[in-house]
């Protein structure tokens, strides 16, 4: 694979990107990531992964699996709660008017 020269602001970005993860690592530990943060840093890969596998075929046949690991990250890292219901007001359920209702009419 031959790359030709980098657009304008393209190293320099690339560069702000790789220090910033080698500062993430050096800051954090297997006990201090939030739920937020490896979602963050989820997006992240699959940008980045998307980005670089516009390079050539190739490249994107390499990076194919990152979304498929971030997605597996996202799942094992869920809440494991199912869909948990509104709370009840004691109130009966209000149905709704039907697919023909129309609205009101003002008539004068």
């Amino acid at each position: 694979m031959e790359l030709s020269e980098a657009g304008p602001g393209v190293e320099q970005r690339a560069a702000v990107v790789a220090d910033a993860a080698c500062e993430l690592v050096d800051t954090v530990t297997p006990r201090t990531w939030s739920a937020g943060a490896v979602e963050d840093v989820a997006d992240a890969l699959d940008v980045l992964a998307e980005a670089l596998a516009a390079i050539d075929p190739e490249a994107a046949r390499f990076l194919a699996v990152v979304p498929t690991a971030t997605a597996a990250l996202r799942r094992r890292l869920a809440p494991a709660t199912a869909e948990v219901p509104a709370p009840r007001s004691g109130q009966p359920r209000r149905r709704g008017l039907g697919p023909g209702w129309k609205g009101v009419r003002a008539t004068g």
